[in-house]
């Protein structure tokens, strides 16, 4: 028998050759409309906050759905809570019904900790609501510049700590998922460690970590090496993480409550939840995907890592118009559904 390799992968979706004509057709346009919209720098992030909800930057303003509640979580800071957005399941439409949920997934936005909110992503909520049967808790945490690091941070920390405390009792069982896009994903990781930590008892069901960045030190050669103009460039992200990390050295940086990738996860071998790592070969953040998936798997954990030929970063937003973030849609639906029976 030939000699096979102990750390295995589907090379042939990272080749370029194997992105669908839709997607390369989706990405030039993408290219197309982002170089004639402002830059959020380049006007201001208040601004570009605003100019997002109202339609005027190149991507679709958030659609924003009825069904949807708006709540508050207490902060660490007195008198200040934290805003946040939650969906049940459609099927659970009274509140003895809803009582009676199988637990409650966290979510945290993207935008670099800079743009969007708890209210961005109605639609994502929907679905993890419908095929977890949980409630789905969106949590709006604070924004740099205005705050940055650990202004974010802290407050996805105090509002999982609240709902690992208080889910059973208000919303029918326990904290199981905790999962996000971009920015939401590292700060899902940041999140679990600090939970790992607070609760040694905790037992989580999965992570959702749609193209997460995961080293905020010096970034993974894919976002050095990344040449398109394509939602996400290293000038871009760059001005993201000036705004969130301030004038932090570079061993601030390297701090694992920074920096996830830098985390000792020995210390949680046989605690580590499952975790889902989606990303795009298009997407400047695609290192830190598999770099992270296979410390996971290294430390014991159990990583299913996801790739998808084409899609760039934040391409699950594309639905029905890209099939792959339908292929992503049907693979997280089945993450979801075998945690749940294996639980």
């Amino acid at each position: 028998m030939p000699l096979t390799s102990d750390l295995t992968l589907n090379t042939k979706k990272f080749d370029p050759a194997s992105a669908s004509e839709q997607s390369r057709r989706l990405n030039a346009s993408l290219i197309e409309k982002l170089a004639n919209g402002p830059k959020w720098y380049e006007v201001g992030a208040a601004k570009y906050r605003e100019m997002r909800w109202k339609g005027e930057t190149p991507l679709p303003a958030p659609k924003l759905l009825p069904d949807a509640i708006d709540l508050k979580i207490p902060s660490r800071d007195a008198g200040r809570d934290i805003p946040c957005r939650m969906m049940y399941p459609a099927s659970r439409k009274t509140a003895e019904e809803r009582k009676k949920c199988k637990g409650v997934v966290v979510h945290f936005h993207g935008g670099g900790w800079v743009i969007g909110d708890e209210k961005s992503h109605d639609s994502l909520l929907t679905f993890y609501a419908d095929t977890s049967d949980m409630a789905v808790i969106s949590i709006g945490y604070r924004l740099a510049p205005e705050d940055p690091f650990p202004k974010g941070p802290e407050d996805c920390y105090d509002a999982t700590e609240y709902l690992v405390k208080n889910a059973e009792a208000e919303y029918g069982g326990p904290v199981r998922f905790i999962g996000g896009e971009s920015a939401g994903a590292h700060l899902s990781l940041l999140t679990t460690f600090h939970l790992l930590n607070v609760f040694p008892d905790l037992k989580l069901f999965g992570l959702l970590l749609n193209f997460g960045a995961y080293d905020l030190c010096t970034g993974f050669p894919s976002l050095a090496h990344f040449d398109k103009p394509l939602i996400l460039t290293r000038e871009i992200t760059d001005h993201f993480l000036d705004s969130f990390l301030g004038n932090m050295s570079f061993e601030q940086k390297q701090d694992p409550f920074v920096s996830p990738y830098y985390e000792n996860l020995e210390k949680y071998r046989g605690r580590l939840p499952s975790a889902l790592f989606v990303c795009g070969t298009e997407d400047p953040l695609l290192d830190d995907s598999v770099m992270m998936a296979t410390k996971w798997l290294m430390a014991g954990g159990e990583a299913i890592l996801k790739i998808y030929p084409g899609g760039a970063h934040g391409f699950i937003g594309f639905l029905g118009l890209l099939d792959e973030a339908g292929l992503w849609l049907e693979d997280t639906k089945m993450f979801i559904q075998e945690r749940l029976e294996k639980a």
